[in-house]
């Protein structure tokens, strides 16, 4: 029987690598696969026209409308999602069997309101850490720890 393909998936709002390894899930990092970068400006730069006005129901009074959702947490969520579609793409053509995800912890919870049934019993472990930042030897190490 072969020994199930796992991935790993370290990622942020901002950027996700994936790396494979041939085995367990507790298998040292192999080759990184694949990367992703999104570009999220901070929110004034996103919404910098002014807002809309509007006047009051009951009076003469006007006022700014807020935006329904702030941009920069809309553009982190569509991150998660292009994640996901890339992911779920990859799972579909059984490039992989088990997934391991470590994310920052408001990112893995995008990730995880946004995966399908099937991705999700793909997963088989999550790290509630942001270890984008780690160069491959100290992320071999973290990740090391955590399993």
């Amino acid at each position: 029987m072969p020994k199930p393909m796992t991935w790993f998936l370290v990622a942020d709002a901002g950027r996700a690598r994936i790396f494979e390894a041939s085995g367990r899930a507790d298998a040292p990092l192999g080759r990184e696969r694949h990367s992703m970068a999104a570009a999220v400006p901070p929110s004034r730069e996103i919404g910098s026209d002014r807002p809309g006005r509007s006047f009051d129901s009951g009076g003469e009074g006007r006022h700014a409308m807020e935006p329904p959702t702030d941009p920069q947490r809309h553009a982190k969520a569509e991150f998660a999602r292009e994640v996901v579609r890339a992911l779920d793409s990859a799972r579909k053509q059984g490039e992989f069997d088990e997934l391991v995800i470590a994310a920052a912890p408001s990112f893995l919870g995008d990730l995880r309101s946004m995966m399908p049934d099937p991705l999700r019993e793909c997963v088989r472990r999550e790290i509630n850490k942001d270890y984008t930042t780690l160069d491959e030897p100290d992320l071999q190490r973290h990740l090391g720890e955590q399993l």
